[in-house]
């Protein structure tokens, strides 16, 4: 394994370039996994102008607009970091409005958002046709070892104290969330592109190597 610095600059042109150059999917399905404190919003939308100017039209979708209603994530109460990890994300109707339309053979025809938390309602969206050679940029948290079906995965990782250092206090409730998903999942071996970010000045992207034979 090495850690190679690069600028935020860089890595936005490197994911970039990655991306455009997926093969064989149709409607390449991108997902950048990260805590809030990593930012992965952030960096969804930084690779949208660059991808439209290789031609590539883009869907931008967040999972936090695929949440479920607050009367089942919050069954346990508003901090508990189980529920974070297991129950909010509506994982079936992603996977049924964003990521099945977009598979081979899909129809091409996906939903942007299905819920908004903030008012606790649909968002009454309406379906997005995304032609073929689009992409999907979808940003989240805790998204890997679900079984989503993904073309290209980016997880960015902060240690466990910038973790907590970038988290706000009200939030820390959250942390052992995070913990779980790194014993359970593992995010960091199992991405397809790995950032550490604990300086989002100067990311580094983690390039495995790999013997011959």
């Amino acid at each position: 394994m090495q850690v190679r610095p690069v600028s935020p600059e860089r890595l936005v042109t490197e994911l970039a370039e990655r991306i455009d150059a997926c093969g064989g999917a149709p409607w390449p399905r991108v997902a950048v996994d990260g805590p809030p404190a990593a930012e992965p919003a952030a960096l969804a939308d930084a690779l949208v102008d660059p991808l439209r100017v290789r031609g590539r039209q883009v869907l931008r979708v967040s999972t936090w607009d695929f949440l479920r209603p607050a009367s089942l994530r919050y069954e346990h109460g508003r901090t508990d970091p189980d529920a974070r990890y297991e129950d909010w994300l509506d994982a079936g109707a992603l996977r049924r409005e964003v990521l099945a339309p977009l598979s081979p053979g899909g129809s091409g025809r996906a939903l942007p958002s299905l819920w908004d938390a903030r008012v606790d309602r649909a968002s009454r969206a309406g379906y997005v046709e995304l032609p073929e050679g689009g992409v999907l940029l979808l940003d989240g948290e805790l998204l890997l070892g679900r079984g989503l079906p993904l073309d290209l995965t980016v997880h960015l990782w902060l240690s466990p104290g910038a973790l907590a250092r970038r988290t706000p206090a009200e939030e820390h409730w959250a942390l052992p969330a995070y913990r779980r998903y790194d014993d359970e999942v593992s995010p960091q071996r199992v991405a397809d592109v790995v950032v550490r970010v604990d300086d989002p000045r100067r990311p580094a992207v983690v390039d495995r190597l790999h013997s011959a034979g």
